[in-house]
């Protein structure tokens, strides 16, 4: 199996990319926002992409990914019935990880179910299988942090470990919004959709969420 790859973008196109190691090009298949951040890089910077490997009697395929978060994300998404790497890369591809993690852990099977090939009923398996999981995957990494390793056993101090430190809280934050708005009448779609939405404006302001009284009042705005 091939855990990562390390070397130069050799090239980027429609749902994969071509790594070059040591002269060597590996086709890895890919996700929207994988695709972007390897574009950026363009050929002079290393980078490296964490890959599964797929194996079948006919087939061999590499899916990579920016992130080991990302990565064990995707491998859970293909435990779920109905849902293999194809299924898997496509829930991907709908948002960022972020965005379906959020998903996940509000119950927005709406937004889950605009990938591609993902119907209503296969949206609603994802989120009954791995909301627990999905949640104890961001615990994990909130321990991870505070006891001062990253999550795979690197260094948790600095910008990195602070930035991952505060978007777990704000995602915490904005589940907590969501079931506020959920208690106040209003679906779970309309919840989650609302409040994703004050995600889209902070990011693009630039500026933090805010705790889930803020964000209440803010995707209150939205309904």
């Amino acid at each position: 199996m091939i855990a990562f790859l390390r070397g130069y973008v050799a090239a980027v196109y429609d749902g994969a990319a071509v790594i070059d190691v040591g002269g060597v090009g590996y086709e890895v298949r890919i996700a929207g926002e994988t695709a972007g951040w390897l574009a950026a890089a363009g050929r002079d910077e290393e980078v490296t992409v964490y890959t599964y490997t797929y194996l079948r009697e006919d087939q061999i395929a590499l899916y990579g990914f920016s992130s080991r978060e990302d990565l064990d994300l995707f491998k859970l998404l293909i435990t779920v019935s109905g849902v293999g790497p194809k299924g898997g890369l496509a829930l991907l591809s709908v948002g960022t990880a972020d965005d379906l993690r959020f998903a996940i852990m509000t119950g927005d099977a709406k937004m889950i179910a605009r990938a591609p090939g993902v119907g209503k009923r296969t949206a609603e398996r994802v989120i009954l299988e791995l909301r627990d999981k999905v949640a104890g995957m961001r615990d994990a990494q909130m321990t991870a942090i505070a006891s001062g390793a990253g999550a795979y056993g690197a260094s948790g101090t600095g910008a990195f470990a602070e930035g991952a430190a505060a978007g777990a809280m704000q995602d915490d934050a904005a589940a907590e919004a969501v079931e506020a708005l959920t208690a106040l009448g209003y679906s779970r779609s309309e919840a989650a959709k609302a409040v994703r939405a004050c995600k889209e404006d902070a990011q693009k302001e630039q500026k933090e969420l805010g705790d889930t009284e803020s964000i209440l009042k803010a995707a209150l705005r939205y309904m």
